[in-house]
């Protein structure tokens, strides 16, 4: 059986350690950079990683400039590591396709178990399982979204909650019930990453963007 790739990417070699410890420990097999053109040679140049954790602050090639690099060519999941914490920073990552955003110091415990989590939705579904409503189709397997036949762009987020989305149409849904079913039960951050994705993908759908309402002082739901 294949050991599933991570691809760890921080200038520190301390945090490099922690991080490989915890992964090594729940059988994933761990790839190290210490900068950000460093990353981006071996993602190019290695198959089948299935994961990014990065930083942010990094010589020659900082986080975000990765995760544009890598976007290019790749909507491989990426979880970004950041001293930061100021909403402007958050926002600034999710423009970058980045899925998961965690906030230094954090329980390398609690990284596993998104990183778990998002596997585990990436892996789920069954093969040639395709979802189509009102002229938007979703191939799962093949990670593709096609709005009246023409192919659009989406983050691995964005993907998944429109997935969600679709798949309880006409449901009244919370933002406690998206962050808990997209983003997992352990995410800690709050309403307005959902509303950050919701904007991004109403955008991204165009006229069909209308198909997802909001419920004031509740969440959304998708009605065609």
């Amino acid at each position: 059986m294949d050991v599933t790739k991570i691809l760890v990417v921080d200038d520190e070699s301390r945090m490099r350690k922690l991080l490989r410890d915890f992964l090594v420990k729940n059988n994933y097999n761990v790839i190290e950079a210490a900068d950000g053109e460093e990353a981006v040679e071996i993602f190019m140049n290695t198959k089948d990683i299935s994961l990014i954790i990065l930083d942010v602050m990094m010589p020659k090639l900082d986080g975000y400039g990765v995760a544009e690099e890598i976007r290019k060519i790749s909507k491989v999941p990426i979880i970004m590591l950041t001293a930061k914490s100021d909403e402007k920073d958050e926002l600034k990552g999710f423009e970058y396709g980045i899925d998961e955003y965690i906030t230094k110091p954090f329980s390398p415990k609690i990284l596993v178990a998104r990183v778990e989590a998002i596997l585990r939705r990436s892996n789920s579904t069954e093969e040639n399982e395709i979802i189509e409503v009102a002229g938007i189709e979703m191939d799962l397997v093949a990670h593709i979204v096609k709005v009246d036949g023409n192919p659009i762009e989406l983050s691995y987020k964005e993907f998944e909650l429109l997935n969600y989305f679709l798949i309880n149409k006409g449901v009244a849904l919370s933002r406690e019930k998206i962050l808990n079913n997209v983003w997992n039960y352990d995410y800690f951050g709050d309403a307005r990453t959902i509303d950050t994705h919701v904007k991004k993908l109403r955008s991204k759908l165009g006229n069909k963007g209308d198909y997802i309402k909001t419920i004031w002082g509740m969440g959304y739901k998708f009605e065609v």
